[in-house]
């Protein structure tokens, strides 16, 4: 699989509105060329040429006895990778390799309710709302002794990215997030979007019912397989490439995290007051400061903001890269040499 980049950088030099994208992912702001230089080239690799992860590590952290992988010497710079929903930790298995190979030491954590995440109390609410998912990371950081990392991610793994930067980022050295600016709100979802738009979102709506709970929980499998086919329409996954993600979906808390953060969404359920303070700054749509890349693939099907739509909420050293090749939803693992290489030179902007 071919893989092009079409490298747009970014300087933010004022505050002018641009065009909101769909109210999922509304955002504001302008920006003006700028240039900066280019890490060396990560080696060329075909995805899928990494099968497994070294043996798998567990550590509690906050509410959470958290599964991850880890690649790299110990005391070298850290990169946190996060990834999506129907996904898991396998998205960076050709990324973290890369990574560690270019002296970096690679962490990449199963979100709560995938693998061998598991809560460490039983009566803790099985809630997925975003502000959570970012909190455990938080909490890794903690637990791992870890100051400052690069964090990078998509789908889900982006959104949990962005808040982190956005609330913590005093913690983000810099940011590598597909699809751009992720932060949303219960209130701005509230808003009705065109109906290509929200026909785009049929599993959001079909997850706010007891039969699409039900459905979701009796073919948890064949559902996230439908996923990935729409979502990355020009990868050709094979199945024991779905099979190693699908395993991490046979966590018992799985179905109500991802359940719980999609009715959430859409304000039909609560989340814990604990978050609230970091909902509220999350509902003014905040901008980032830290360095950024975001990146988008040339044929992700999923629901995503055009990146035009979001280039303001940057106000650090950014750039937008297109990755061309039939690229899909699932940005590392169809390319991760583009996503690696991104990582990489945003750590040096």
């Amino acid at each position: 699989m071919s893989e092009q980049i079409n490298h747009n950088r970014r300087r933010f030099f004022g505050m002018t509105a641009v065009a909101l994208a769909a109210v999922e992912f509304g955002v504001a702001g302008t920006a003006a060329a700028q240039s900066s230089a280019t890490a060396a080239s990560v080696p060329a690799i075909k995805p899928g040429t990494n099968t497994s992860f070294e043996a798998l590590k567990q550590v509690k952290a906050g509410v959470l006895d958290i599964g991850y992988a880890e690649a790299g010497k110990a005391d070298a710079p850290v990169v946190l990778l996060l990834h999506g929903w129907p996904y898991d930790i396998y998205s960076f298995v050709d990324v973290a390799p890369l990574l560690a190979s270019a002296g970096y030491r690679v962490i990449v954590p199963y979100l709560r309710g995938y693998g061998t995440t598991r809560f460490l109390d039983d009566q803790t609410p099985r809630n997925g709302q975003p502000s959570a998912l970012a909190a455990d990371m938080i909490a890794l950081l903690d637990a791992l002794d870890i100051e400052k990392a690069v964090i990078a991610g998509y789908d889900w793994g982006g959104r949990t990215a962005n808040i982190m930067a956005a609330l913590w980022p005093e913690r983000c050295k810099a940011m590598v997030s597909v699809s751009g600016y992720l932060i949303g709100s219960q209130e701005a979802n509230k808003k009705p979007l065109p109906p290509k738009a929200e026909l785009a979102w049929w599993y959001q709506f079909y997850f706010a019912t007891e039969r699409g709970r039900q459905g979701y929980e009796s073919n948890t499998h064949d559902f996230a397989k439908l996923i990935w086919q729409t979502a990355s329409p020009k990868w050709n996954f094979d199945d024991a490439t779905f099979d190693r993600s699908a395993a991490a979906f046979d966590n018992p808390d799985h179905v109500a995290i991802v359940i719980h953060n999609y009715r959430w969404r859409l304000g039909l359920v609560e989340g814990e007051a604990k978050y609230d303070a970091y909902e509220t700054t999350l509902a003014a749509t905040p901008v980032i400061s830290v360095p950024t890349i975001t990146m988008e693939g040339d044929a992700n099907g999923a629901p995503h903001p055009q990146p035009s739509a979001y280039a303001g909420k940057f106000s650090g050293k950014y750039e937008h890269r297109t990755i061309d090749g039939g690229i899909g939803h699932n940005l590392p693992q169809e390319a991760p040499q583009a996503f690696a290489q991104a990582v990489i030179d945003v750590d040096r902007f």
